[in-house]
Parts: C-alpha cells; sequence; structure tokens
C-alpha cells in the first residue's frame, strides 16, 4: 500500500485533502498481555469512521514492539478501506526505531506521521532540533505534521515548545514532506498557534488540536482540520460542530460548544492530575472513548493508574453535557468489549 503523493506534492495533497477531524486510536493488547488485540482494533475504527472523523492517529506512545505497531497499523487500513486516513505516531525511543517504524507503516496503509520526540533527545541549539526533524521528514514519504508542544521540555531554545518562527521556516523549505503544524506552542495559550498560523498558514495547514480553543477559533479563521486529540470522549460530537462551522452554522455550533461544557470542564481537571508527567495518560483517553462505545481494554505496564475518582468525574462530565451513556461497571472497561 503507497502513500498516495510523492513529497512535492505533499502539500497540495493535504490541502486538498485533509478536511475534517482527525482522534486517536491506541492499541488494546490481548488478556495475557502477550499481543495487540485485532477485533478491539477493527471494532475501534469502525466506530471513528460511524462518528464520522476524517482520520486517526495510531498511538504507539504505550508499550508496543515496532512489529506490533506495524500490524497494528494493517488491521486499521485494511478494516477502514479507505473511508479514515490514518496517522503514523512517530513516538519511538530513537531516531532510528522512529524511521523504522516510519518506513514499515507507510507501506501498510499511514499517509501521515505526527512526529514526537525521545524522552532522551536533550537539543542544546535549534539546529540539534532541524537535524532530528530533517533526518526523520528525508527518512519517509509519509506526510509529516510537525508537532511544537510544551511536552518535549524544549522551551531553553525558544518559549514556543522550542520551534521558534526562524527554525520552522527552515524546516519548511528543506522538508517538502512537512504539510501540517499542530502549534501548542505556549500551550494552555493560544499565543503560539497564533503566531505559526499568521506566519505559515499560507504555507501548510496550521492546526490548533485543543477543541475548546480550536471551535472557536474556526468561525473566525479558516481552518479546515482539527487534530490529533482525545475527541472521542464527546464522541461524534466534534466531527459535527466542526462541520457545522465549515458550512458557516456557526452560531448553531456554538450552541453545541456551550452543550458540552461540563465534558469539557471534566476532560480539563482529569489531564490537570497529569502536571509535570510531560505525558499523556493513555489509558485515561482509552476510558474516555469506551464511555462512548469504544473498546477500551488492558495496556502493558509500565503504565499511568487510571484512579475511581478520574472516572467518575469523566462519566459525570458527560451525563451533565446531556449524553447518553451506558450505565455499565467500569471494571468491564479493564477487559474491553472485544476481549481475546
Amino acid at each position: 500500500m503507497k502513500v498516495p503523493f510523492s513529497k512535492v506534492d505533499a502539500r497540495a495533497w493535504a490541502r486538498e485533502n485533509m478536511h475534517g477531524v482527525a482522534n486517536v486510536v491506541t492499541p488494546t493488547c490481548t488478556s495475557d498481555l502477550s499481543g495487540i488485540n485485532e477485533q478491539a482494533t477493527r471494532h475501534d475504527i469502525r466506530l471513528e469512521i460511524d462518528y464520522g472523523f476524517w482520520g486517526a492517529l495510531m498511538v504507539s506512545e504505550v508499550v508496543i514492539t515496532l512489529n506490533e505497531y506495524a500490524q497494528f497499523v494493517a488491521w486499521g487500513a485494511e478494516e477502514a478501506q479507505g473511508k479514515l486516513h490514518l496517522i503514523h505516531h512517530a513516538s519511538f525511543n530513537t531516531l532510528e526505531d522512529n524511521i523504522a517504524a516510519a518506513q514499515l507503516t507507510e507501506t501498510r496503509g499511514a499517509k501521515l506521521a505526527l512526529l514526537g520526540y525521545p524522552p532522551t533527545f536533550y537539543p542544546k541549539t535549534a539546529d540539534d532540533i532541524f537535524a532530528y526533524t530533517k533526518a526523520f521528514c528525508d527518512a519517509t514519504e509519509l506526510g509529516v505534521i510537525l508537532f511544537p508542544v510544551p511536552l518535549w521540555g524544549f522551551e531553553r531554545i525558544h518559549p514556543s515548545a522550542g520551534f521558534s518562527p526562524q527554525l520552522i521556516e527552515r524546516l519548511l523549505k528543506a522538508c517538502p514532506n512537512i504539510v501540517a503544524i499542530k502549534a501548542e506552542g505556549g500551550y494552555p495559550a493560544v499565543g503560539g498557534f497564533v503566531d505559526v498560523y499568521n506566519r505559515f498558514a499560507e504555507d501548510v495547514i496550521v492546526i490548533e488540536p485543543i477543541e475548546g480553543n480550536g471551535l472557536p477559533l474556526a468561525t473566525l479563521l479558516d481552518l479546515q482540520f482539527m487534530g490529533t486529540s482525545n475527541y472521542d470522549y464527546l464522541g461524534p460530537t466534534i466531527p459535527r460542530i466542526f462541520k457545522m462551522i465549515r458550512e458557516g452554522r456557526n452560531n448553531e455550533a456554538m450552541d453545541e460548544y456551550w452543550k458540552i461544557y461540563p465534558a469539557r470542564q471534566a476532560n480539563v481537571q482529569a489531564m490537570a492530575m497529569l502536571a509535570g508527567s510531560n505525558l499523556l495518560h493513555r489509558l485515561l483517553w482509552k476510558y474516555q472513548g469506551w464511555l462512548q462505545g469504544f473498546n477500551g481494554g488492558p495496556l502493558r505496564a509500565p503504565s499511568m493508574r487510571l484512579a475511581d475518582r478520574q472516572m467518575k468525574g469523566l462519566r459525570q462530565g458527560l451525563i451533565a453535557s446531556g449524553f447518553d451513556i451506558e450505565d455499565r461497571d467500569d471494571a468491564e472497561f479493564f477487559v474491553g468489549r472485544n476481549p481475546a
């Protein structure tokens, strides 16, 4: 399965095709944790499509081997049959591992890559970030989403998550397969997004992925794409609101935006517990999706733990927002809807 564009055409492909919202799909382990659960993967892909998502990040930021990850992506692509665009998650241990993983998944159905940086990568200058990023981009045919975010700890180089406008400009000139920028520099403020949008929106797609910011901004700016984030906590709501905005139904969209305020606040409170970890709570994200019908199920250790107080708060946030969710015992989440 070949990437449907060349590097020189990648930005044109993205501009024409990246219209909508991209969620995440996290792998589910088998019950004995010896492998990845195929039926759970297929279940989640089907629901992504049913809920109206354009694409999904195939999460690698869990305990998974390169070959398991490649199989996970292949199952996803086979189930999607072109109805969902798969985004490779370049979040493995080293540059070499990230290149190897990308080269595996670009032949198994992925089209794009969200570029992360390993925990042991400690750049001292912008040149170090440039060298790592260019080496990855040169080694893959995937369209690359650049990701300035405080998770990397690069603020010593530039306050906008290490990515100065000058560095971004260098990278866009050197790497034609950078198609988008997921601009979270300075999070939770929107300054990083605004700066990147003003400077580079004519060159590549600029993304504000946080729905609480991105949806209102999309009523003011021409934002064709949102992602990737834990939108599955809200079921089909984010794709539906985003579609309203793209159709010019801004007031109607904002009415829907305010209806999910309790769930939004529950999500913010749950995420606040992670302060200082610089790592997303993938098991918590899986629980959020499980509340809306996604598979749930086990992850291997080490993994952040999910406490009852977190689950209760997230469940109540959905109920207060008017979602009709199943009254299932939370213990079932840890087994999953398709145990294997």
